[in-house]
Formats: C-alpha cells, sequence, structure tokens
C-alpha cells in the first residue's frame, strides 16, 4: 500500500507509517503529474502547496485516502472526495500551540517595532541614536485587550497565552457562549490555573480590543473589511494567521496607510505564494510566510496525528 507525501512528512510520521505496512513516498510529483502518477497509491498527504481538486480525483479511483498535513482543507474538494467514498483527514489539534505562539511574536514584534529596528538598524547607515529615540514608544501587553475571533483550538492557546500576559481576553465566536480554560504549567510547579471565559460580539470586540487575532476557516468574503476596520481603536494592532483575505487586504493598506489602525501582523496571504508587495514592504506590517504550524514540535504532533489517523482509517 503505497501512500504519496507530496509535501513531505515529519521522519516520525513517516516511521510509524511505514511500521504499520505502508510505503511512503516523499519524492515530490509536480501539480501537472499528478493524474499519472497519482492512481499508483492508495492515498497522498499535502500541506498547503499541493492541490486535490475535483478532476485530479476524477482520474484516481482507487485512491482511498486524503489527508492534510495540518488544519485548513481549502486545498482540497473535500465534500467531492468524501462523496466518492474517500477519506478526508486533517491534523487539527497538532500545531495549534505553535500558531498561537507565533501570533505573540507578531504581537511583541508590532508592541515593540522589532520588525522595523532589526532592519534598519542592520543597514550600512543605521542611525543607532536616532532609531532609539524613533522607536522609544513601544507598549506592553500586560493589562491590554485581547481580542480573538474564532474560539476554537488555535483561539483557546492564544487565550491561555494572554491570561498568562495578564491580558483581558475577549473572545468571539457564534458557536461558544463560554469555555472553561484551563492554563497548564511548567511540569515543574504543580497544578494549574482555571479560567472561564465568556464570549462577545464581533462588534463589541472590535471596538475594545488592543490586539486582535483571527482564526477562522476560509470564508467567502472577508470577516474584516473596511467597515470592521473603521470601528477599531486607531492603536491597535491585528495579526491573521488562519487565511489570507479572512482580512481584507486593500482595506487593511487603506487603513494603515490612513492611520486608523496602529499595525498589522501577516501570516497568511492572498495570492500565496506571490502575496502583494505593497504587504510586504509595508512598514507598519510584520510578515511571515505562512509558518504557524513550522515548529519542530508541531511537525512532529502531526506526523504522529497522520500515522494514527491514517492506519486507523485502513485498518478499521
Amino acid at each position: 500500500m503505497k501512500i504519496l507525501a507530496n509535501d513531505g512528512i515529519a521522519p516520525n510520521g513517516k516511521a510509524l507509517l511505514e511500521a504499520a505496512g505502508f510505503e511512503v513516498v516523499t519524492e515530490k510529483v509536480a501539480q501537472e503529474d499528478l493524474p499519472q502518477e497519482l492512481p499508483h497509491y492508495v492515498g497522498i498527504i499535502v500541506r498547503s502547496a499541493t492541490k486535490v481538486r475535483e478532476a485530479l480525483i476524477d482520474a484516481c479511483p482507487e485512491l482511498k485516502f486524503i489527508a492534510r498535513a495540518g488544519v485548513g482543507i481549502d486545498n482540497i474538494d473535500h465534500e467531492y472526495a468524501r462523496s466518492k467514498g474517500i477519506a478526508v483527514i486533517n491534523t487539527p489539534a497538532a500545531s495549534s500551540q505553535s500558531v498561537a505562539e507565533l501570533v505573540f511574536g507578531h504581537f511583541f514584534s508590532l508592541a515593540r517595532s522589532v520588525h522595523r529596528s532589526n532592519f534598519e538598524l542592520r543597514a550600512a547607515d543605521g542611525d543607532f541614536k536616532g532609531l532609539k529615540k524613533s522607536y522609544a514608544k513601544g507598549i506592553q501587553l500586560r493589562g491590554k485587550t485581547l481580542a480573538i475571533v474564532g474560539f476554537g483550538r488555535i483561539g483557546r492557546e492564544v487565550a491561555r497565552i494572554g491570561l498568562g500576559m495578564g491580558m483581558k481576553i475577549l473572545p468571539v465566536d457564534l458557536m461558544v457562549e463560554e469555555a472553561d480554560l484551563s492554563v497548564d504549567l511548567h511540569e515543574s510547579y504543580d497544578g494549574s490555573l482555571e479560567r472561564k471565559i465568556k464570549t462577545v460580539s464581533l462588534e463589541d470586540a472590535l471596538q475594545t480590543a488592543d490586539f486582535l487575532t483571527c482564526h477562522v476557516p476560509s470564508l467567502k468574503g472577508a470577516l474584516i473589511g473596511t467597515e470592521q476596520l473603521a470601528t477599531m481603536k486607531s492603536t491597535a494592532i491585528l495579526v491573521n494567521t488562519a487565511r489570507g483575505g479572512v482580512i481584507d487586504e486593500a482595506a487593511l493598506l487603506d487603513a494603515l496607510n490612513q492611520g486608523t489602525i496602529g499595525g498589522a501582523g501577516l501570516d497568511v496571504f492572498v495570492g500565496e505564494p506571490t502575496p502583494n508587495r505593497e504587504l510586504l514592504e509595508h512598514p507598519m506590517i510584520s510578515v511571515t510566510p505562512h509558518i504557524g504550524a513550522s515548529t519542530v514540535e508541531a511537525q512532529a504532533n502531526i506526523g504522529q496525528e497522520l500515522a494514527d489517523k491514517i492506519t486507523a482509517y485502513m485498518k478499521g
């Protein structure tokens, strides 16, 4: 039983699948060649690069499963696949902590202008004293209000970090009224901290937030556009590590250029892997190349979860 891990797989996941009797091929097959190559496999593992659309599914009548090493499955025609009896597997629990920590990486960077001063100070003509004066008005996160739009696994991990930072948490989720959060302490300490967190409306969160982060699935349109940005504080910082387009990119640029919000952090973009250059070069935007789950720990967790789910499905 051959599996094509077309966008790679962590070594532990590959080893576990091989121990379960699968042959795992990690040699990359170009998107245009998949209709000829994929019919030789019982399953395919992808990240965000490889697309598994309806035509490719039709070309592989023996395909048993499509697995996404990550959370989102918008690069897979998943409803069509399931209608053909093909299992669609993802790993929603594996990378939550890593994505949440990246959110705070952007928050810290923007709050203290790390993304700008690091670049500018390295320049041959970097003016140490001038930059020190320019970036003398950073802000602390402790005591600030953190809005979390989407209170699933990742949103709750963000909330746990925010609670540890001494922030006020305002989650937004139409499917959740309140949640019990346990903030686990380091293993060298005993116990954990317990808090009950109630959700609020998006309108209230936008108007109140000092920091805002989005953790929602792909939508037909932007969740945060011109109207929503206009209600936010002029000092507010927002981050998107969810999906490109959740925040309207044109509206975001307008708000930044007009000074109606304080800054933005983007890990995802419309048109990946060639985002709008204006976003990448804007001094008030901290950018990363879609690396939310790109930690050693998250990839190992993903490998474990993939192997467990694929093995259970194929042999159960």
